[in-house]
C-alpha cells in the first residue's frame, strides 16, 4: 500500500494528546514529532505489533531510544493515543480513550543536574509539527497532554472544596464542553425532580406498574425482551425510554431521555455516537462500567466501573466515557435516570445510532427510540397508581 505522507501543526507547541488508527495492524506503523524550524529535532515512532519504539534525536542530547511491549492490536475499532507533555518532560501511549486509565507505555526524559533538565525542556517545547510517515490515519489532534484522571461526577462550581479538587472527587461544571454546559444547566435545578408538587407519588407509581402483571411497564418490559437480541429473549436486558420534548436534529433521537432500570436490569455494552451527554439520577441508583473501545471481536476489558446515587450527575463528551455498560445491581429498586444528548458543534456527520454489542458479539446499530412520550406517561402512571388495588404497599 502507498502512503501519503501529510504534516499537522501542534495546537501548543511540545504538548499534545494525538489519537491515530493503524490501517493494517500486521504493518508498522510510523510517525515522527519534529521542530519545523529544525527537523533535526524529532521523536521517532514506530510501532508494531511487538511494542512501541521511539527514538528521540536533538541537538545538544544524546540520541535516547525506548521501547514498549504492547503495541498495535489485530482488532476491529481499536484506535491509539500518543501524549506529549514538556511541562513534565513525558511521552505517554495508550489504547482506546486518552485517559490515564489506558496507558500502556510511559517515558520520562532523564536528567542528572539542572542544565540537562533545561536542555531537554527546550528540546521538547520546540516540538511543532506531526509528520505521519506511513500506515496510519489520523482522528484527533488535543491540545493538552494527559495528565490526571478525570472526575467522573459533576458538581456546582460554588459547592466544590478543596479537597474536591485536590483530590479529582467531581469535576466542577465550568470544565464540561459548552455543549454540555448547557444540558447540566437544564436538569441540574433542585425542581428538576420525578417527585413533584403535581405527582409526589410519581416514583412509587412507575414500581407499581413494573411490579404488577398487566400495567404498562410490566408489559413492556416483556415486549422488549427481544429488543437486542431478536433470537434470544432477555427480559434482564431491556428498560424504558420515556422521551421529553421532540427530536431538532441536534442529537442522537429525542434529545431528552427518563430511562427506567428495573432491578438486576442492564444495557449491552454500547457506544453514544460521539455526542455530549449529561445523566442524573432521579431515583435509586446506577451502576457504570467503563471501556476504551467498541469491538466485536475479542472481548475488551473494562478501565473503569463507578457507582451513581440520587441526584449525582456525571457525563460523556466526544472523548470521554463513550462506551458503557449499565446495570442496576441494587436489590430492591428501581433506577430512574435522566439522560440528555446533543452533538458537539463541530460534529457535521450527525450519526444517529447508538452502536452496541449483541449475544453474537456483533457490533449492531441501535435506533434510540421512545416507549412513551413524558407528559402522556405521567398521565398513566399517575391513573394506574390511583387504580391500583389496595394491597400493595411501596
Amino acid at each position: 500500500m502507498n502512503y501519503i505522507k501529510t504534516e499537522f501543526n501542534l495546537p501548543v507547541k511540545g504538548q499534545c494528546t494525538y489519537l491515530f488508527t493503524a490501517y493494517d495492524a500486521n504493518v508498522p506503523l510510523k510517525f515522527d514529532i519534529f521542530n519545523n524550524d529544525n527537523n533535526k529535532q524529532c521523536i521517532k515512532f514506530i510501532i508494531d505489533s511487538s511494542g512501541i519504539n521511539l527514538t528521540i534525536d536533538s541537538d545538544g542530547i544524546n540520541s535516547k531510544k525506548a521501547n514498549g511491549e504492547k503495541g498495535l492490536l489485530n482488532i476491529k475499532g481499536v484506535f491509539y493515543w500518543v501524549s506529549l507533555d514538556s511541562q513534565d518532560q513525558t511521552i505517554k501511549f495508550g489504547i482506546g480513550e486518552a485517559r490515564p486509565e489506558t496507558i500502556v507505555f510511559e517515558y520520562k526524559m532523564s536528567s542528572d543536574n539542572n542544565e540537562e533538565f533545561e536542555l531537554n525542556k527546550k528540546f521538547m517545547e520546540s516540538l511543532s509539527t506531526i509528520s505521519n510517515i506511513s500506515n496510519i490515519s489520523k482522528l484527533k489532534i488535543l491540545k493538552d497532554p494527559i495528565v490526571n484522571p478525570v472526575a467522573l461526577k459533576i458538581k456546582k462550581t460554588n459547592e466544590l472544596t478543596m479537597n474536591d479538587i485536590a483530590e479529582y472527587r467531581y469535576l466542577p461544571n465550568s470544565f464540561l464542553t459548552p455543549v454540555n454546559q448547557k444540558l447540566y444547566d437544564c436538569i441540574s435545578g433542585k425542581k428538576f425532580v420525578l417527585d413533584d408538587v403535581d405527582f409526589p407519588d410519581f416514583s412509587k407509581a412507575i414500581e407499581y406498574s413494573i411490579a404488577t402483571e398487566g400495567c404498562w411497564c410490566n408489559k413492556k418490559l416483556i415486549e422488549k425482551s427481544t429488543e437486542f437480541n431478536p433470537d434470544t429473549p432477555n427480559i434482564s436486558e431491556t428498560y424504558l425510554r420515556i422521551t421529553l420534548g421532540q427530536n431538532s436534529g441536534e442529537s442522537p433521537g429525542i434529545p431528552y431521555v427518563m430511562e427506567i432500570w428495573p432491578s438486576n436490569h442492564y444495557s449491552p455494552i454500547h457506544s453514544h455516537a460521539n455526542s455530549n451527554a449529561v445523566i442524573r439520577v432521579l431515583h435509586g441508583s446506577i451502576n457504570v462500567t467503563l471501556f476504551p473501545f467498541l469491538s466485536e471481536e475479542k472481548n475488551i476489558d473494562s478501565f473503569g466501573e463507578a457507582n451513581f446515587d440520587k441526584d449525582d450527575i456525571t457525563w460523556i463528551s466526544p472523548e470521554l466515557n463513550q462506551i458503557h455498560q449499565l446495570k442496576n445491581i441494587n436489590q430492591k429498586q428501581t433506577c430512574i435516570t435522566i439522560q440528555c444528548y446533543m452533538y458537539g458543534t463541530n460534529n457535521h456527520k450527525h450519526y444517529d445510532y447508538f452502536d452496541y454489542i449483541d449475544d453474537n458479539k456483533k457490533i449492531v446499530q441501535y435506533d434510540p427510540d421512545s416507549d412513551m412520550n413524558f407528559v402522556e406517561f405521567k398521565a398513566l402512571m399517575k391513573k394506574e397508581w390511583n387504580e391500583r388495588k389496595k394491597y400493595f404497599f411501596c
